[in-house]
């Protein structure tokens, strides 16, 4: 049940009417802000932190998320950002590096490693100049119910005055922390996969001669590692070692990043002579998560609905682009309330669908553990057939689907070669295919039950009183 909305110490100052309000004015929110104020609908966005500012994200963009931007109309702005654009993937496992170029698309073969300050700064003048009126340092705190329905948000602004917003939809673009996702009710997943591996990472001032244009992972043991060049020089490098459950405190972000790029070869090569800039940041606890991200007048996209581990970097292109569906989606019933929940529904079984392999397969590299012999001969493979490592880097580029790695021919040449190469220990091979057809099973059963995209309705909210309003609706957003 969606959490009583307690009353308030303070009462409103004012009470202003929009159409959609979005919480959250990073890449989810500004999408669904651009898209919607384009199309003439009165926006406001909010939004707790100060705009632009830093977020914990790993904030690799491939090909799909390039080509997000160029739809919002804004890629030019980003590339200014002089981030280098990245032209090959490379991946090393067990000893076999798979180099391959990204698959173009819309025209856009190459990927990118942007720093949010710099990219939330873009969208959120994006936001701005398309008509939406942007307010940072504003905190909502619950929301208006009408009826069982969504009507709107109250916020503190940064004066500390109460102000409501009425409006036809919220959208909850505030993260996986979402206040919106808890008011209405939707903070549970309905679906929760936690995860193998911690997240650690730092940036590093280049050296000059390193390569710059390729996106870098590396497994070694049961550590995960990657080497991003990023904007202004710089080299974010990400490490995920296997979770270590109850392990926090001072200096243990630090310890850990340490010792996993350490246990790294590869990547502690690439760092040397790098300068370490700023501090380690650390996201533990992780799990990849589907929660019920549409209802009466309320819809979650970004991290709010759904969330995938870091280990795929696939947060921002779904933000982004489901940000973009959402609006669209919307914008011709914002004042139809039965035809916009719909169209809700529908936005949400999209994503649901659209989403189950990529959860599926970032789960499967979340695991933490060392590289198993069936995966062990899918590197070995790839490392000589430039298609095998064309469909991997489609996987990540969302271009191609991972059952194309896994057809029954190529599963059986995998365990040939892997009973051949593992011939003193085929016991191995035998529990690692077993493992994976059990997988298999597992998630065909899970897409045709939990993730088959009908989700079951939430129950109504818990209403209590509200305070009165002290003065008149304000016409600050009525028009622009």
């Amino acid at each position: 049940m969606p959490e009583a909305v307690p009353m308030l110490d303070s009462p409103v100052t004012s009470v202003e009417q929009a159409d959609v309000v979005v919480v959250g004015a990073r890449c989810a929110g500004s999408a669904t802000a651009v898209t919607l104020a384009r199309a003439g609908h009165r926006v406001v966005v909010l939004d707790a932190a100060p705009l632009p500012s830093d977020t914990l994200s790993t904030h690799l963009l491939w090909p799909a998320g390039l080509a997000e931007l160029r739809r919002l109309g804004v890629l030019a702005e980003v590339e200014a950002l002089d981030a280098p654009r990245l032209t090959r993937a490379y991946a090393d496992g067990a000893g076999y590096g798979i180099e391959s170029p990204f698959p173009a698309v819309d025209g856009i073969d190459y990927a990118m490693c942007v720093r949010r300050t710099g990219l939330d700064g873009v969208l959120a003048r994006a936001a701005i100049e398309a008509g939406a009126d942007v307010r940072p340092r504003c905190r909502v705190t619950s929301i208006v119910w009408a009826q069982n329905r969504c009507a709107g948000v109250r916020y503190t602004d940064r004066s500390g005055a109460v102000v409501e917003i009425r409006a036809a939809l919220v959208v909850g673009a505030d993260g996986r922390h979402s206040t919106v996702a808890r008011s209405v009710g939707a903070d549970q997943p309905f679906l929760t996969t936690p995860s193998g591996r911690d997240c650690y990472y730092a940036y590093w001032r280049d050296t000059t001669g390193n390569p710059r244009h390729t996106a870098a992972q590396w497994r070694h043991g049961a550590d995960l590692g990657t080497a991003f060049p990023c904007d202004d020089g710089l080299v974010l490098s990400l490490v995920q070692p296997p979770a270590v459950p109850g392990r926090s405190g001072p200096g243990e972000a630090e310890r850990r990043y340490t010792e996993a790029v350490d246990r790294i070869p590869a990547l502690a090569a690439r760092l040397r002579g790098c300068e370490r800039v700023g501090r380690v940041r650390a996201a533990t606890g992780i799990a990849s998560y589907f929660r019920r991200s549409a209802g009466p007048g309320w819809a979650l996209p970004g991290d709010a609905g759904h969330f995938k581990d870091p280990v795929t970097a696939q947060g921002i292109r779904d933000a982004l682009h489901y940000g973009r569906l959402l609006a669209e989606a919307v914008t011709a019933v914002i004042d139809d309330p039965r035809a916009l929940d719909r169209s809700l529904l529908e936005w949400e079984r999209r994503r649901i669908v659209e989403c189950r392999d990529i959860f599926h397969w970032t789960n499967r590299l979340a695991r933490g553990e060392a590289m198993r012999p069936l995966e062990i001969a899918l590197y070995r493979s790839a490392a000589t057939d430039p298609e095998l490592a064309r469909i991997t880097t489609g996987i990540f580029s969302r271009t191609r689907r991972p059952a194309e790695l896994y057809t029954p021919s190529r599963a059986a040449r995998l365990v040939v070669d892997a009973v051949r190469d593992q011939r003193a220990n085929t016991r191995a091979v035998l529990l690692d295919l077993a493992l994976e057809i059990r997988t298999g099973a597992r998630n065909w059963f899970t897409d045709r039950t939990a993730l088959r995209g009908n989700t079951p309705p939430l129950p109504p909210p818990t209403r209590v009183r509200r305070p009165t309003p002290t003065v008149p609706e304000s016409r600050a957003t009525r028009g622009r």
